[in-house]
């Protein structure tokens, strides 16, 4: 008997394989039975379901027939970071709109990416969420919801003027930052924001302040301000960069201004702290780290380059398609973590991907237990 897999969109696989009645396993050499193209988002479900069809162990009389693994790898442990994927900002930017669709129906409409994981976007589209990067795209008097990011004062004012029903899922510890700068320049103080340029989140605070500030994202950038050095300063950070990102270029602020002030270093945003710190652990104890999460999450982008300053080889991936055997050579211990937009379920494909290598042993790496929650807005609470 011949079990047929149907990819539902393409992308790179590196193997698949026909099951016998005897469940002899055979590797057919990078070769698509079949195809089909069943629109955006849905493939990834069925090839986890079928990497764990083929990777349950086999029992008694035919368990000799499989293979130990792929390219010389026999067996594989997975270190699991702790904690990884969701934190309570995501959590509740995506309860939010969850809430929103079932109080007033679809559609709604999100101001750019509720949070940046692709797989999270096209479940919520599937559920009736449009997500526009303008509001000129959305209807007068439309449910409306900004994104995690936070947004500029500007696009509230458009907001206002198009009479658009707002839901604001703005994070928690953004909207603090706004506050602070804000406070800060109604002191009387010039702004120094500590992020990455274009990033919605960066966008979104340059846009709250109405003092004047400048955006540095390095000691260069410091080194280059046409600012004099005894003007009263304050600096403010990008929530998804951490005291460890941030430490040298505030360092550079502090040295070469004289009246320079900054927030508590306990209101850097926890689970950006807390992630990092763990793949910092990891490093010590794998051969590899796969980071799960999207290429446009800075937050994932940094905890893979944190693996990779510590020397270990690092990989972002989307999720377990894309997940390379070759990368496995010589490799018996592998950590995987997640950024702070990518579901759980993201992180059980990758290991069903890893299953489908070689025999895999998972554990959970000892670390900070997490018990944030942020409220819904009032008039979700009880939807």
């Amino acid at each position: 008997m011949r079990l047929r897999l149907v990819f539902c969109h393409k992308e790179r696989v590196s193997w698949f394989a026909s099951v016998l009645g005897c469940c002899e396993w055979i590797e057919l050499n990078r070769q698509i039975v079949g195809y089909s193209n069943c629109g955006p988002g849905r493939g990834s479900v069925k090839i986890a379901h079928f990497r764990r069809l083929l990777c349950e162990q086999p029992s008694g009389a035919h368990a000799a027939s499989r293979p130990g693994g792929k390219n010389g790898v026999q067996s594989m442990k997975v270190i699991l970071a702790q904690p990884r994927g969701y934190c309570a900002g995501v959590v509740r930017a995506i309860d939010i709109v969850e809430r929103a669709l079932e109080k007033h129906g679809a559609p709604v409409y999100v101001r750019h990416e509720i949070v940046h994981n692709r797989h999270v976007v096209e479940s919520l589209k599937a559920k009736g969420a449009r997500f526009v990067e303008d509001l000129s795209e959305v209807p007068a008097g439309a449910i409306t919801i900004f994104s995690a990011h936070g947004v500029s004062r500007a696009v509230e004012d458009d907001a206002q003027i198009r009479g658009l029903s707002v839901l604001d899922a703005t994070c928690p510890l953004v909207a603090k930052v706004h506050k602070e700068g804000q406070r800060y320049v109604d002191h009387g103080r010039t702004v120094i924001l500590i992020g990455h340029a274009g990033h919605p989140e960066v966008e979104g605070t340059l846009g709250q302040l109405t003092g004047p500030v400048y955006l540095v994202q390095n000691q260069a950038d410091v080194s280059a301000l046409d600012i004099s050095s005894d003007t009263p300063l304050a600096y403010i950070t990008q929530t998804t960069l951490s005291v460890d990102d941030t430490r040298s270029t505030i360092m550079a602020i502090k040295k070469r201004f004289t009246n320079v002030i900054g927030p508590d270093t306990r209101d850097i945003c926890y689970a950006t702290q807390n992630r990092q710190m763990a793949v910092r652990k990891l490093s010590k104890m794998v051969d590899m780290i796969l980071v799960v999460g999207a290429s446009n999450s800075s937050n994932s982008n940094r905890l893979r380059e944190i693996g990779a300053e510590a020397g270990i080889p690092s990989h972002l991936v989307a999720d377990g398609s894309e997940i390379d055997p070759n990368w496995f050579v010589g490799a018996s211990t592998v950590g995987i973590t997640a950024g702070a937009s990518a579901p759980e379920v993201l992180v059980e494909d990758v290991i069903d991907a890893l299953r489908a290598i070689a025999p895999v042993q998972v554990e959970t790496l000892p670390g900070a237990e997490e018990s944030v929650e942020f409220r819904l807005p009032q008039e979700l609470a009880d939807a």
